[in-house]
């Protein structure tokens, strides 16, 4: 009897799941021929919402938060899940920015007109319903939501239990500036209510559901690149690296080390591996690891770095876990590696392909590193933080893509359209 009322709760929750995916497709048609001025209306009516129920929307994330700790969660994902009013405030300014991006649809990506006299173009188009399966980043909600309506997309957020009650109040505000707007609310959706089994039913909405963008851990993100029949664009985790090269400066070394692992500890974008050619190992090293130490970093180093830690700074012993690892908190693998080739060597062989940085001031050894390193980002003498729709002038995005088919680094508004031809006759035939 159990089992049988198992499988009918499941068939309900997937029946629910396929009609919000089906009012999310109807409502996005309205999209379809809106104007640049009716999605920038709307995007200025979500900010001044979200700003004007700032205090529902951080009291909401205070039970979130309250739960997360009750629970364990590490300080770097209760960062990630905490909502201010000056968060909110800066959430509302990226929704504010992106009015102000070009609308990406109906660019002409290339055209030309044929010998027999054919006209063609091919120009962007929305994807129509994009589903998000993101943990505990009630801002991703907003984002996702603002990114979806100026590329002419509905969206179906499932954000996990961590941020339940945030995203909760975030969507129903979203919704309510959206109608008030004489948009349907349906351009913008939640299924957390609907838990683990929704999110399921989300991936197997092929037909209803475009595409898929999966944003969190490694494990998460795994799993619905194998169990979903939905596209899915795969968003990577952040095992960053940086490289202090021979001829790298100390100040530069340490501002950039310290910004890259620090600045905030529980995003992909953050380093997580530092490496350091031998012949600077001396002269960076003990500064550099001093300036962590009084970050509170813990370092897990090789012998050769652990060697030059200057006393007061907390050392474990690194292995090859650690090479591996994204950390997401104040947790950095640090190894002496012999020359570029070792560091090039040591990047390939851990790097989740996502950002890594050289600190040099030799033009040949930066060109090698950006030649022969694939990820998605290289910095030369720059942060790893700056992986960032925002910070490239994207605007707000909706995640980092670490694969290589349709999109790869921060995905904004053109990441979120697809492309269709366009081919103008005179009454041609195939002969």
């Amino acid at each position: 009897m159990t089992q049988v009322a198992d499988a009918a709760a499941l068939q309900d929750v997937t029946e629910a799941v396929l009609e919000t995916a089906r009012r999310a497709k109807i409502a996005s048609r309205t999209l379809a021929t809106a104007t640049r001025a009716t999605k920038d209306a709307a995007l200025g009516a979500l900010a001044d919402a979200l700003v004007a129920n700032a205090d529902e929307i951080v009291a909401a994330n205070e039970i979130d938060l309250d739960r997360g700790r009750s629970n364990g969660t590490s300080p770097g994902l209760l960062d990630r899940l905490a909502l201010t009013p000056e968060r909110i405030g800066a959430i509302a300014d990226a929704l504010r920015e992106l009015a102000s991006l070009p609308d990406p649809v109906g660019e002409v990506v290339r055209g030309s007109t044929l010998p027999n006299g054919l006209r063609l173009r091919q120009e962007r188009v929305p994807m129509g319903v994009v589903g998000m399966i993101y943990e505990a980043r009630p801002n991703v909600t907003v984002d996702a939501a603002g990114l979806a309506l100026k590329s002419g997309n509905a969206v179906i957020l499932r954000g996990g239990s961590a941020a339940a009650s945030s995203n909760e109040v975030i969507v129903r505000v979203l919704a309510d500036a959206l109608t008030a707007q004489g948009l349907p609310a349906d351009l913008v959706q939640s299924i957390d209510a609907y838990g683990r089994p929704g999110a399921v039913a989300l991936m197997h909405a092929r037909g209803l559901v475009d595409v898929l963008v999966p944003r969190g851990g490694a494990d998460l993100i795994q799993t619905v690149v194998r169990e979903s029949t939905v596209p899915v664009i795969e968003t990577g985790v952040g095992n960053c690296h940086v490289f202090l090269d021979a001829s790298a400066e100390l100040e530069t070394s340490i501002a950039i080390v310290l910004n890259s692992k620090t600045h905030r500890v529980g995003v992909c974008n953050a380093a997580e591996t530092l490496l350091v050619h031998a012949d600077a190992a001396q002269t960076l090293l003990p500064g550099v690891l001093a300036a962590l130490g009084a970050a509170d970093v813990v370092v897990h180093a090789d012998p050769l770095a652990a060697a030059l830690a200057p006393e007061g700074v907390t050392v474990v012993p690194a292995t090859d876990e650690d090479w591996a690892t994204e950390y997401l908190s104040l947790d950095l693998a640090v190894r002496v590696v012999a020359d570029l080739d070792e560091a090039i060597d040591h990047v390939r062989t851990w790097t989740s392909g996502h950002t890594e940085a050289i600190v040099t001031k030799d033009l040949r050894s930066s060109e090698r590193f950006v030649a022969e390193l694939d990820s998605a980002a290289i910095m030369v003498n720059a942060s790893t933080r700056f992986t960032d729709g925002g910070q490239f002038g994207l605007g707000a995005e909706i995640g980092i893509s670490t694969q290589k088919l349709h999109a790869r680094g921060p995905m904004g508004l053109a990441e979120l359209t697809t492309t269709k031809w366009v081919v103008n006759g005179d009454g041609h035939i195939r002969s």
